[in-house]
């Protein structure tokens, strides 16, 4: 096990009618920005929870964050924010929400252009930001108890990460009912978000972590068992439940303490999202299955660990390792599939004619990528290639 230092300060609300919690959560005098996205809060009833919470308290809206939220719109935020001496900012959404208030909150003080942090986050060190509170609408990335973001820019189609440790929000309120309302097929990316996240920290190579190893496993499992109830039946409030928790938990810093990570897949998926405008969840579930047949010598111990203890591959049944890997990478591809998405890049009209541009993208920025920083530019387009 690796060495690690762990803490997470965010409060943990979670439960039904926890959003009438809110206002004993918000700083008695704060002036709040409320960010949302499409509107989507105003059909489901969180609006108005959220509003009804907010009585008495000295607050404007900012609303129209996209899905993968745009650098573009955040800084009109930004500008409003400053302007109106905002000093809370209240995310109600699902991740990119968060993410985008998690970037305003930084930027609403940073001196020069924010995008700079988003290229270099050691800019961040020592900066004071906004603090952040947040209801969750859609289970899926954990950033609702992280301090990482994720920001596309339009202009140059990039879609880039950074990390704040002043970030983590101060508390995030999780009411199962709000996935009620959810499409199937944001609770198909929102499973598939979390499977892959676990896996980004799990799927790497034995670290002799035996706690954080089933930490993980029972992720997986209980993600491989809740999926096709929950996507039947999503008026099913253990459902529900299980399924935010897990999403929680699956990018909170818990099962990875002592762990390497990974976080290949993220970066390449990222690509696909910034210059085709796939879901996120999409590009995971594409370029997951592919990364583990081009690293598979690499991951070779983790992934017999992860055929055998969760989809049950054992030696019993294949005594060839490379059988067990390979019918582990196709049980993989057949869980995403099973969620109704489509693993394969040219099931989207996609070819190679921007492989080489997003390798050169890697090679511009100096990344060896994954736990051993094994995935090299040449890497991510064989990486490409098997995801065709």
């Amino acid at each position: 096990m690796n060495n690690f230092t762990f803490c997470n300060p965010t409060q943990l609300i979670f439960g039904e009618g926890q959003i009438a919690c809110l206002s004993k959560n918000i700083p008695v005098g704060a002036k709040i920005m409320m960010t949302y996205g499409g509107g989507s809060i105003k059909s489901n009833g969180v609006y108005d929870q959220v509003i009804q919470a907010l009585k008495g308290f000295d607050y404007i809206e900012f609303s129209g964050i996209e899905p993968n939220p745009h650098y573009e719109t955040l800084m009109k935020a930004v500008e409003i924010a400053r302007q109106e001496k905002v000093d809370f900012l209240l995310a109600v959404g699902g991740g990119s929400v968060i993410d985008g208030t998690k970037f305003i909150a930084s930027a609403i003080h940073f001196e020069s252009d924010p995008w700079n942090f988003m290229l270099n986050d050691t800019l961040l060190a020592g900066k004071s930001s906004v603090a952040i509170g947040t209801v969750l609408t859609l289970p899926a990335t954990g950033s609702e108890m992280n301090c990482g973001a994720v920001v596309t820019r339009e202009q140059t189609k990039e879609k880039m990460a950074f990390h704040d440790p002043a970030n983590y929000p101060r508390f995030s309120i999780l009411d199962p009912k709000v996935c009620f309302s959810l499409p199937k097929r944001q609770i198909a990316n929102g499973i598939a978000d979390t499977f892959c996240h676990t896996l980004e920290q799990y799927l790497t190579y034995p670290a002799n972590a035996l706690v954080q190893d089933r930490f993980c496993e029972g992720i997986l499992l209980t993600l491989k068992e809740i999926a096709p109830k929950i996507l039947a039946n999503s008026q099913d409030y253990d459902l529900c439940a299980n399924f935010m928790f897990s999403a929680t938990m699956g990018l909170n810093g818990m099962i990875s303490m002592g762990l390497p990570q990974d976080w290949a897949t993220h970066m390449i998926g990222h690509e696909l999202t910034a210059l085709y405008g796939l879901d996120h969840g999409v590009t995971l579930s594409i370029i997951g299955p592919a990364l583990m047949q081009v690293m598979r010598k690499e991951k070779q111990a983790k992934l017999l660990q992860f055929g055998e203890r969760v989809f049950g591959i054992s030696a019993t049944q294949l005594p060839s390792e490379e059988e067990r890997i390979d019918r582990t990478i196709s049980a993989l591809r057949n869980f995403y599939e099973s969620l109704g998405i489509k693993t394969r890049l040219t099931e989207y009209g996609i070819g190679m004619e921007n492989f080489q541009l997003i390798a050169d993208r890697f090679t511009q920025r100096g990344w060896n990528l994954g736990e051993s920083q094994s995935v090299t530019p040449d890497k991510v387009l064989e990486i490409l290639k098997a995801a065709l």
